[in-house]
């Protein structure tokens, strides 16, 4: 009985995340060999903290790539949102609608987005790189290329809130994780994005609207990303239109390494989560370790080459299983 119960939690991780698991346990035994600090609990509640914003986006993430799309704005439209909401504190607006303004313009840009995708049928790394230079372009020119400072009191306690001794940007992390996480893999929606990602033209001809899903994903990425940037400012009490440079590198880098296939059609959330703490952690570490900056980009382009061979191996094993199935049923 007991081996069965074994199987079957086996089963559920998945191959896949049982490997993630080790490594990220490796990493955590590694990094606090070298650093007695990296465990203590104020750096672990520092590590989430800062995978906040990452694992925000990771989520917007898990959803485009699944559905075969991809994003490269999501650190320049957090600068944006920063900056943006930020400005409009400055100006006298009220707290809430400075918050909703820029969760607006947020979903201009995904809509947007979705537009240069669907429309003119641009591929989608192409589409969000006009877009990422754009919104970096305007979170500089609607500031003058300065930080603005923020006095809002509302908007100061919200960057320094905490609930049960934990950080409010945490806390928004983990609801997106376990909301987006019981979409993606409970719901109509979810099974959509799937088989869009595995094959749009079978999943319009099986009636659904391939348009309509990845417009979706593209906003869901896009008030997400700009709800993080918000945080963000909250947190730095001022908007910074230089700031989350490479944010989405390190999403996209969690995502893969999570288990999402960048071909589409393959992923969970639980994987994205364990993607985004073993980044986080890796990230964490190497400043911890003093790993000279230059040399930390190094490290990370590395840790992306690894992400993305590793999805080419699990591409590759899944094709090969999918063909000896078929040839057993031919038989």
């Amino acid at each position: 009985m007991e081996n069965k119960e074994k199987k079957n939690i086996l089963s559920w991780i998945g191959g896949d995340k049982l490997i993630l698991i080790i490594a990220n346990i490796v990493v955590f035994v590694l990094f606090t060999c070298l650093n007695r600090n990296f465990m203590t609990l104020q750096n672990m509640m520092n590590l989430l903290v800062a995978a906040s914003l990452v694992g925000m986006v990771a989520v917007g993430h898990t959803y485009l790539i699944i559905a075969g799309q991809n994003d490269l704005s999501p650190g320049s439209l957090a600068a944006f949102a920063g900056t943006l909401v930020a400005l409009l504190l400055s100006m006298g607006v009220p707290f809430v609608l400075a918050v909703v303004i820029t969760l607006a313009a947020g979903v201009l840009v995904g809509l947007f987005n979705a537009w240069m995708v669907n429309c003119i049928k641009l591929e989608a790394f192409i589409a969000t790189l006009v877009t990422q230079s754009v919104i970096r372009g305007f979170a500089y020119i609607i500031c003058d290329g300065k930080p603005v400072a923020v006095s809002n009191q509302t908007f100061i306690a919200l960057g320094k809130l905490r609930i049960a001794g934990v950080h409010i940007s945490v806390w928004l992390m983990i609801i997106s994780f376990i909301v987006f996480g019981f979409i993606l893999a409970k719901t109509k929606f979810g099974r959509s994005v799937y088989a869009i990602g595995g094959s749009t033209e079978a999943a319009r001809l099986a009636g659904l609207n391939p348009r309509k899903i990845i417009r979706t994903c593209f906003v869901l990425i896009a008030v997400l990303t700009s709800l993080g940037g918000i945080i963000f400012a909250a947190r730095m009490n001022s908007g910074q239109p230089a700031a989350n440079v490479n944010l989405e590198f390190d999403a996209i880098t969690a995502v893969i390494l999570g288990g999402v296939s960048f071909a589409g059609g393959v992923g969970s959330m639980f994987g994205t989560v364990l993607g985004v703490i073993l980044i986080q952690a890796f990230n964490t570490g190497l400043i911890m370790v003093n790993v000279p900056t230059f040399w930390q980009y190094v490290a990370r382009g590395a840790l992306l080459l690894f992400a993305l061979t590793s999805d080419y191996i699990r591409k590759q094993r899944r094709e090969k299983e999918l063909l000896e199935a078929s040839m057993r049923n031919i038989k």
